[in-house]
């Protein structure tokens, strides 16, 4: 029996809190759970939930390091969101004005994904189901 029981969040710390905050919240339709501002820190905490009950944690932080490069840096590669209709939530974004790539095959699985990005370049993925 595996260790883990399932995915419960994952955490970002972005450079510009307010806009990775309307980024996730009114672009994606994240649900706020909670937000903190640890002022030891000088530092907020925002909890978000997806419909799958899975959350991702902002975190903002005095003058955080840049990621070093995109996408094969040592870490997190990237976030993917599961979507039941790709071109829907691809016409979503556009509409949104979020760029996304061209929609691809996943050679393996036979699905197809593409790609988009955070306001501090993160890379994200819609993988439809």
């Amino acid at each position: 029996m595996p260790l883990a029981k399932g995915l419960h969040h994952v955490a970002i710390i972005c450079s510009d809190y307010e806009a990775s905050k309307r980024f996730y919240v009114e672009q994606l339709g994240l649900q706020v759970v909670a937000e903190t501002y640890r002022a030891a820190r000088q530092s907020y905490k925002l909890d978000l939930r997806l419909p799958d009950g899975s959350q991702i944690e902002l975190f903002s932080f005095p003058e955080p390091p840049s990621r070093p490069s995109r996408p094969e840096a040592c870490g997190l590669r990237h976030l993917s969101f599961v979507v039941a209709d790709l071109a829907e939530a691809v016409t979503e974004l556009t509409a949104k004005g979020i760029e996304t790539e061209p929609i691809r095959l996943d050679e393996l699985t036979g699905k197809r994904f593409t790609f988009f990005k955070d306001p501090d370049d993160l890379p994200l993925e819609l993988y439809e189901a």
